[in-house]
């Protein structure tokens, strides 16, 4: 196979037939089926010596349903988009937050700034987006168990 002279990978050309060669020539791929698609490498085996399947069979059972526990819900949240004081720019704000700390508030803002693609800050209890991504943020305060009410304009 021809090498490229500028480094040691193979040429375009060399896939393509040379001048005094047809296509049909090139190695051809069978397509008469040989194997089937769907062949099973474990087919041949046998199950000789191997201990009897359960009376049971995962497939005769019901599905279990893990049992989650009821999340509880972290309270109301107020969500305002606001355009005063702010040089005619739109920043959502959320506040109303109980019982979580500034970290936590970090957190969400984070994970808020991420998922709407701004940026944002937590300032005086409350979290501040850029932009009027109300929608976007709602999701994510219902995602982490609070329940958030458009409030204002």
């Amino acid at each position: 196979m021809p090498l490229d002279r500028k480094s040691d990978r193979p040429s375009i050309h060399s896939t393509l037939p040379s001048p005094g060669k047809r296509m049909s020539d090139l190695k051809r791929i069978p397509t008469d089926g040989g194997q089937p698609f769907g062949h099973n490498p474990f087919g041949s085996l046998s199950s000789e010596g191997l201990p009897p399947a359960p009376e049971g069979s995962p497939a005769d059972s019901p599905p279990r349903t893990e049992a989650k526990p009821a999340r509880k819900n972290r309270g109301r949240v107020d969500i305002i988009r606001q355009k005063a004081g702010r040089g005619g720019k739109t920043v959502t704000v959320i506040k109303g937050f109980v019982g979580i700390g500034l970290p936590e508030k970090e957190q969400l803002a984070k994970a808020m700034q991420k998922a709407c693609g701004t940026g944002g800050t937590v300032k005086n209890g409350q979290i501040e987006i850029q932009g009027d991504k109300r929608q976007e943020v709602a999701r994510i305060l219902t995602e982490a168990n609070f329940r958030p009410v458009f409030a204002g304009g």
